[in-house]
């Protein structure tokens, strides 16, 4: 399946960036971002399985718990820090968030949209937590523990005094984006630049 929310991502990373991906799975975005934008390339990863198929990939990426912190990473020593759809699985998202801009000169984190229509009339007309394509799993199986909304993160940005550069919301598993007034509820996916308040 096309990952859209990549392709947003790398047209906002310039090339030659200095990028950390937090979560970094298989490293597909990673192996995306330096063929394309031939950017210095790190990532960091959890599960011993897929640490192991970045380094088949030629990627270089560390074994580590982003619940634990950067502790490994100097200030500002990248330009774009990554967080994608990864910030609903995490314990501590403000420690995490933290983290990112103190090692990042700007950070981009994406997420599923709880907020998205579809999600709303599922609970509405069933009762039930919704199933939806980019929410796959069943209430007890899944991996996210922290569900969001686009309103929910710029007002958690608001309280942290971090400036949002720019909002991208996606809908419906395209490149499409959508209108301003209506991003928290038409959004499938939110993605947000932002860094620390100056």
């Amino acid at each position: 399946m096309q990952r859209f929310d990549h392709e947003i991502i790398i047209t906002v990373i310039e090339n030659g960036s200095r990028v950390l991906d937090l979560g970094c799975g298989n490293g597909e975005l990673l192996s995306k971002l330096r063929q394309r934008r031939n950017i210095d390339a790190r990532g960091v990863e959890l599960d011993n399985r897929c640490v192991t198929e970045c380094i088949h990939k030629g990627l270089t990426v560390f074994q580590g718990d982003i619940d634990e912190g950067l502790g490994g990473y100097d200030d500002k020593s990248f330009d774009y820090v990554v967080l994608n759809q990864t910030i609903q699985v995490v314990h501590k998202p403000t420690l995490v968030i933290e983290e990112m801009l103190r090692v990042g000169k700007r950070a981009i984190v994406s997420f599923p949209n709880f907020g998205y229509f579809r999600i709303r009339l599922y609970l509405l007309t069933k009762g039930r937590m919704p199933k939806v394509d980019f929410l796959p799993c069943d209430w007890y199986n899944t991996p996210n523990i922290h569900l969001l909304t686009v309103n929910d993160f710029i007002t958690f940005c608001g309280l942290m005094n971090v400036t949002i550069e720019r909002f991208i919301g996606l809908k419906s598993n395209s490149t499409g984006k959508t209108p301003r007034h209506f991003q928290n509820l038409l959004s499938q996916i939110g993605i947000f630049v932002i860094k620390s308040h100056e």
